[in-house]
């Protein structure tokens, strides 16, 4: 099967602008540290235009506006015929849902319970404490315990005093059970891979995690029942992936009606091209002048959080890579199938870490961490699948993988 949609220039190789995106990413994040700081009076500003559920900012506007950006490029260039195809692919959707549901929540738990509550807790301190938000809905008393916490007073609120490194763990723990259902889009198309069953696999993994995320949440933090953070979930799908979707199609099938398909893959395609990296950076630069104070006041922290979080996100990667070869699935498929893996909902894990725990909780930070080390990771991984694209079979062989 073809997608001559996505015939644009770049199919000849990872351009210029591309290649070194990892050297932009990187100067993008200082430019957002740098504006934190000399300037955070418009730092705050932007960071508090949001969408708020229960006082907790859940969609931040000018992100939400970037991220647009960012996707409808990739959105407008899918052939929903191939989209239909792709939603035939058994074996590459289940193995998706076996990841991302039966797999990465609980080795996230295990490798970030082993770094930061065992070979790191002689740094992060094994006497340190984290004062959190008292759990919704529960009324305790000062001094009593919940879970590995005790309610104590803090300036007259009442916060659960836990361990630092478990609030860390809390952190990592949201990112493991959040699959990516936004950024995943734009690694899978920088990799060129198959956007159509890239899109199947973002919509099945969107539906579970209604289902799945206060499941194994509650039942992977331990300190009790994590309540489902419905109305933030249903808003960060509805604006990362649902808008630029219907956007993108219903764009597209005017343009071709309109203009005609030739004048649209070869003019309006081309002219789109750089707009979905272009707004990656800039998102990067807001989200860094949002959150560069904390990183630049915990840059030890970070690095102990960092590198459970690396270690994950390359062993599942890994995980999803190998046994898509060993299924004999093409590359268009096996790329995305293993990086949906490896990337995380990080706008939702950050969303439930405030709402539940608090925006200067340990719980928070770690979450940040999880935008700090996502991109350059991902973009390492995207060029180690375009170099490995030999190991697959030709994507004619496609029709195997529904059976």
């Amino acid at each position: 099967m073809t997608q001559p949609d996505a015939s644009t220039p770049d199919n000849k190789g990872i351009g210029f602008f591309e290649r070194y995106l990892t050297v932009w990413v990187g100067l993008c994040i200082v430019a957002g540290i740098v504006l934190g700081k000399i300037a955070p009076g418009i730092a705050k500003s932007l960071d508090g235009m949001a969408i708020y559920v229960n006082e907790a900012p859940v969609i931040s506007i000018p992100i939400a506006i970037c991220l647009f950006f960012m996707m409808y490029p990739i959105m407008v260039k899918i052939d929903f015929s191939e989209v239909v195809k792709a939603g035939k692919a058994i074996r590459p959707v289940g193995l998706t849902l076996l990841l991302n549901w039966a797999i990465k929540p609980f080795t996230m738990y295990a490798i970030a319970s082993f770094f930061l509550g065992t070979l790191f807790l002689g740094f992060i301190g094994p006497d340190a404490v984290d004062y959190v938000k008292a759990p919704l809905g529960s009324n305790l008393d000062v001094g009593a315990t919940y879970g590995a916490g005790e309610v104590v007073l803090v300036d007259g609120v009442k916060m659960l005093q836990v361990p630092l490194w478990r609030s860390y763990l809390a952190g990592c723990i949201l990112l493991g059970i959040a699959p990516c259902t936004a950024m995943v889009l734009v690694w899978g198309f920088l990799a060129k891979g198959n956007d159509g069953h890239t899109l199947v696999m973002v919509a099945i993994n969107s539906l579970t995690m209604l289902v799945l995320y206060g499941v194994l949440g509650g039942f992977l933090l331990g300190v009790g029942q994590l309540p489902v953070p419905w109305q933030a979930l249903l808003l960060s799908i509805g604006v990362y992936v649902a808008l630029p979707l219907v956007a993108g199609y219903l764009s597209r099938k005017w343009l071709i009606a309109t203009k005609g398909e030739a004048w649209f893959r070869d003019k309006f395609l081309k002219i789109l091209t750089p707009i979905t990296i272009t707004a990656l950076l800039v998102t990067l630069v807001l989200l860094f002048s949002f959150k560069g104070e904390t990183i630049v006041e915990n840059p030890l922290t970070i690095l102990w959080i960092a590198i459970p979080l690396t270690i994950q996100t390359l062993m599942i990667f890994a995980l999803g890579y190998g046994i898509s070869k060993a299924m004999g699935f093409t590359y268009e498929t096996a790329a995305p199938t293993a990086m949906i893996g490896a990337s995380n909902h990080f706008e939702v894990a950050i969303a439930t870490a405030t709402m539940l725990y608090g925006l200067s909780s340990g719980a928070a930070l770690a979450t940040v961490v999880g935008v700090l080390i996502e991109v350059p990771l991902m973009l390492g991984l995207v060029k180690f699948c375009i170099k490995t694209k030999g190991w697959f079979p030709a994507e004619s062989s496609d029709e195997g993988e529904s059976r």
